[in-house]
């Protein structure tokens, strides 16, 4: 699958709840979902009620939109989860809480998670003090992501650290907002991820 480049609030707008994807702008009157919340295009109003595939495909984009993953990297988490012991929607949720980029997003570094995967790949961060620039890195414990003294330096990222005690991050991440820095404390469990997900009906479509 290509790589969306489209207007993010149309996503919200599809899957019918705010995935963020504009960070603070999501907040405000501005949001597209709190001026028009119905699915876009000429037929979206005339949707019919949807059954048992299309619930489970709606969470399964529901979720690649929520995380900005494309379809063959998603499956691919899919099929590592299902190798691992425990729930497998549980397992998959928590490995893609991993990846560099929304650990990025979690500590501060990033209005949104497209935000935060941009200046990753543009090469602001390192992952325990080396170079960090692929955002689908996944991060095990102990591993700690730092901002480069370089980027620092930029107006940008001193708005962003600025900004860092006022977001709220996770327990998993313990983050050092002096230095710009997050270190994965333990791994992220199902509890951690506040998104209002039902990963059953993602098994569900992937296992048929």
């Amino acid at each position: 699958m290509a790589k969306y480049t489209g207007p993010a609030c149309r996503q919200c707008r599809r899957e019918g709840v705010k995935l963020f994807g504009k960070g603070e702008r999501c907040y405000t009157e501005k949001c597209a979902m709190s001026r028009r919340s119905g699915v876009p295009g000429q037929h979206g109003a005339a949707r019919k009620k949807i059954g048992e595939y299309g619930k489970q495909l709606r969470e399964k984009q529901k979720a690649k939109r929520y995380y900005g993953i494309p379809e063959k990297q998603f499956r691919t988490y899919f099929e590592k989860a299902d190798a691992k012991e425990g729930m497998t929607g549980e397992n998959l949720l928590t490995l893609i809480e991993r990846r560099l980029d929304n650990v990025v997003f979690r500590m501060g570094m990033g209005e949104s998670r497209r935000d935060a995967r941009q200046l990753v790949v543009h090469g602001h961060f390192l992952l325990n003090g080396k170079k960090a620039d692929i955002p689908s890195m996944i991060l095990k414990e102990g591993d700690v992501v730092s901002v480069r003294e370089t980027s620092r330096k930029s107006e940008k990222f001193k708005s962003l650290v600025e900004n860092m005690a006022n977001r709220t991050t996770p327990a998993w991440l313990e983050v050092d907002t002096e230095n710009a820095t997050a270190k994965v404390a333990v791994l992220p469990k199902r509890e951690d991820i506040d998104f209002p997900f039902e990963e059953h009906l993602i098994v569900e479509l992937y296992s048929k």
